[in-house]
């Protein structure tokens, strides 16, 4: 499930900070939700509290289970049965649940860490969810950032020493948010460790992948994703893992080896991802062949618009 995780593109979703000021991360909350406004991150201020209703959720009691986590799946179970005709077994509804919120979250440290070199702190209980329209609520407090950054001397800056520590930075955050997570839906999953680190990594990998090739830095993107997680890098599993593969017409596909499976095949098995890893090459050129012509009618289509 590679595609951005809201099931649905809000519309009018625009960046929502809040508080006093802008932080140390609201050029780069702006920023995604230009280049993808059905996810829009809102800043908390000093002592404001956390929005509540509209389907939000405290991301703490996701990870808690019990009742908060029963009535997320739901939606997931529910929308499987309106779009598919059918119900999913309910580790593949967690397995989609999962994914809706954790490709979402881990662009709140990768964003950052892409467009601004800040790697941002939020433990759970920082963070509320809205799935729909897609929203998230931080609680902003410390972030990692390099020396001649100007924002190093800003309230909640962390000055860290050259681009490795950053990149342990982004690591360590993403697990530390991560980690409870996991254990809630990993017993719904049916998967434990390695297997729910697996899909961590790939949340990581292609969500930023993605919104990079919204930004037009897809190029750089994948540079600094294979510099991020090289591999032996626990607790997550394997590498960035990006590879090309070479088109019917010679032309260059860029693929990457995706650590886990998200099940969608249990549903549709014609209607994989590209790079799911269930696809024999010559599937996976096809699609990938597909989704550039694809990309680039649009590309010809916008241009001729203009």
């Amino acid at each position: 499930m590679s595609a951005p995780a809201p099931a649905e593109t809000s519309t009018g979703a625009g960046a929502h900070p809040a508080g006093p000021a802008p932080s140390a991360l609201t050029e780069a909350y702006t920023r995604l939700t230009e280049v993808l406004p059905g996810l829009a991150v809102m800043e908390l201020g000093p002592g404001e509290a956390a929005p509540t209703g509209g389907g939000r959720v405290a991301v703490e009691k996701l990870a808690a289970g019990g009742a908060e986590l029963d009535a997320f799946l739901a939606w997931d179970d529910a929308q499987v049965l309106r779009d598919h005709g059918q119900r999913a077994r309910p580790d593949v509804v967690a397995t989609f649940g999962l994914h809706r919120y954790a490709w979402s979250a881990c662009l709140l440290f990768t964003v950052p860490w892409f467009l601004l070199r800040r790697v941002p702190r939020f433990p759970v209980e920082h963070v509320t969810f809205q799935r729909m329209p897609g929203r998230i609520a931080v609680r902003v407090g410390e972030f990692a950032c390099l020396p001649d950054d100007p924002a190093a001397r800003s309230p909640g800056a962390r000055v860290v020493p050259d681009e490795e520590a950053l990149r342990a930075e982004v690591r360590s955050a993403v697990a530390e948010h991560l980690e409870p997570v996991l254990g809630a839906f990993g017993p719904r999953m049916r998967r434990r460790g390695r297997a729910l680190w697996g899909m961590a990594t790939d949340e990581v990998v292609e969500g930023l992948w993605y919104v990079a090739g919204l930004l037009g830095e897809k190029r750089r993107a994948t540079d600094e994703l294979a510099r991020l997680l090289p591999g032996a890098t626990r607790p997550y599993v394997g590498a960035a893992a990006f590879r090309e593969l070479t088109g019917p017409n010679g032309e260059c596909l860029a693929a990457r080896d995706r650590a886990g499976c998200c099940f969608f095949y249990t549903l549709d098995p014609e209607d994989t991802c590209a790079n799911c890893p269930r696809n024999s090459e010559e599937v996976r050129i096809a699609k990938l062949t597909a989704e550039a012509a694809t990309e680039k009618a649009a590309e010809t289509a916008e241009a001729v618009a203009g």
